[in-house]
């Protein structure tokens, strides 16, 4: 099936929706007061960010449920098709890229939406952009580059080994890598791995008149953007090659008449 540019935008725009609109809202959850779920851990965080992208990746299945520059830039690294009937060209990856940042805009602004009422409650600051937005634990930004590299790296890597895009190999496969990397790798930064599940919520907090939000930490966003595409690059550029993958050995030309005596050989071995 053959997209138009429409429908891939349509349809990375709106699994990165419901990927912010879930992912979001249980940060909100867990962190604001009077929820129903406030102070239940970072399990819960984990687990629910892999949710949320079992739900977008289904959302957005035509396009390979991308969701995140840097899986639609590692991909294109590697010289594979963002999905099938959906080539590598720079169009596409702008229209991806573009979708997944906006949808994630509108996503942060739906989970606002739904615990409005508890964002009007006095919190501090930090912990209001922190549903929104990723922060160090310690700020330290070289280190905290490395760290959303290596996370961005076994990401875009695994996807990679396995050969396919991410709504191939099957969105509940997805959102366990997700829960695996949150849990072993997420606690240092927050564990952005995705440019647009930082950059569009960081945007939205900065435009939403959200009671008592103060700044939205500019100073740390290149981060998130920066560490995540480093390491797509890095698994695109790296990991097919070193593997063997998606490089087709080059057919070897059998010299003239070969064909033609084995043709003949043929025919005198038949009785």
């Amino acid at each position: 099936m053959t997209l138009t540019m429409g429908q891939v935008f349509l349809s990375e725009f709106f699994g990165t929706f419901i990927l912010i609109l879930l992912g979001a809202g249980v940060c909100a959850a867990v962190t604001l007061p009077k929820s129903k779920a406030q102070a239940s851990g970072w399990v819960v965080i984990t687990f629910g960010w892999g949710l949320a992208v079992f739900m977008g990746v289904y959302a957005a299945y035509a396009t390979g449920g991308h969701l995140n520059p840097a899986v639609t830039i590692g991909l294109a690294a590697a010289g594979r098709d963002l999905a099938p009937g959906v080539p590598a060209t720079a169009a596409t990856v702008v229209v991806y890229v573009l979708a997944q940042t906006l949808g994630a805009v509108l996503g942060a602004v739906g989970a606002w939406l739904a615990y409005k009422k508890h964002f009007d409650e006095d919190v501090p600051a930090a912990a209001k952009l922190g549903c929104f937005a990723t922060a160090p634990g310690i700020r330290s930004y070289g280190w905290n580059v490395v760290t959303e590299l290596l996370g961005t790296f076994a990401l875009v890597a695994w996807v990679l080994y396995n050969g396919k895009s991410p709504s191939q190999l099957g969105p509940l496969a997805v959102a366990f890598v997700i829960v695996s990397i949150g849990m072993s790798l997420g606690g240092p930064t927050g564990y952005a791995i995705n440019p647009a599940r930082d950059l569009g919520p960081r945007i939205a907090h900065a435009l939403l008149p959200i009671k008592g939000k103060g700044g939205s930490d500019w100073a740390y966003s290149w981060v998130p953007v920066l560490g995540p595409l480093l390491g797509a690059l890095a698994a695109g550029l790296l990991i097919p090659r070193r593997a063997g993958l998606y490089c087709p050995r080059p057919r070897r030309r059998a010299p003239r008449g070969a064909a033609r005596a084995l043709t003949a050989t043929t025919r005198k071995d038949i009785p």
